[in-house]
């Protein structure tokens, strides 16, 4: 089968139109054979009804596997935008604290182990497993097991740790 050009280059500017919408639309849109996807008039103004039936089937297979191949395309693009944006959110979820990614939503976790006040240069091991030592001379002297803390962004990369119970945030920052 031979076709003209005029008439691949219609039928591939037809496909690439109809396939950016998407896996499910381009399934949809050649559904059968082109004579059933065609008005009569469309048909034939496309020089389709000179083609003989082995060429028009062979046209016809040529189009489900081309939109086939798009389909899969389409899909595996989908999944790999999907992958990026979850492997992007876990970096941004694993590095908080150490790099500001413009959230200014506060980390919520509880200490591990005992607090026992605040004071310059402490540590404090969250649950989640980040760690946070205290920056500024804040003193506190308290006892308390476990407990919740918001480790709340301020200005230019400025951290503040509070412990639930108590008023006093002091400056921390992100160690491990």
């Amino acid at each position: 089968m031979r076709l003209s050009r005029p008439l691949v280059s219609g039928l591939t500017l037809a496909l690439a139109l109809s396939l950016p919408a998407g896996a499910a639309f381009a399934q949809r849109t050649v559904n059968g054979d082109l004579q059933q996807q065609m008005t009569p008039a469309q048909f034939k103004a496309a020089g389709l009804d000179k083609l003989s039936a082995s060429e028009l089937a062979a046209l016809n297979d040529w189009l489900q596997g081309k939109v086939a191949a798009e389909t899969e395309k389409a899909a595996s693009a989908a999944a790999l935008a999907q992958a990026r944006e979850e492997g992007r959110q876990e970096v941004i979820t694993k590095n908080r604290g150490f790099l500001d990614f413009g959230s200014k939503e506060p980390i919520e976790s509880t200490l591990a182990g005992e607090f026992t006040g605040f004071g310059k240069g402490r540590r404090y091991v969250l649950a989640n497993g980040q760690e946070w030592e205290q920056t500024e001379s804040t003193e506190l002297r308290a006892r308390k097991d476990s407990p919740k803390v918001k480790i709340k962004p301020g200005l230019i990369g400025v951290w503040y740790l509070q412990v639930e119970g108590y008023n006093t945030m002091p400056k921390v920052r992100r160690v491990k």
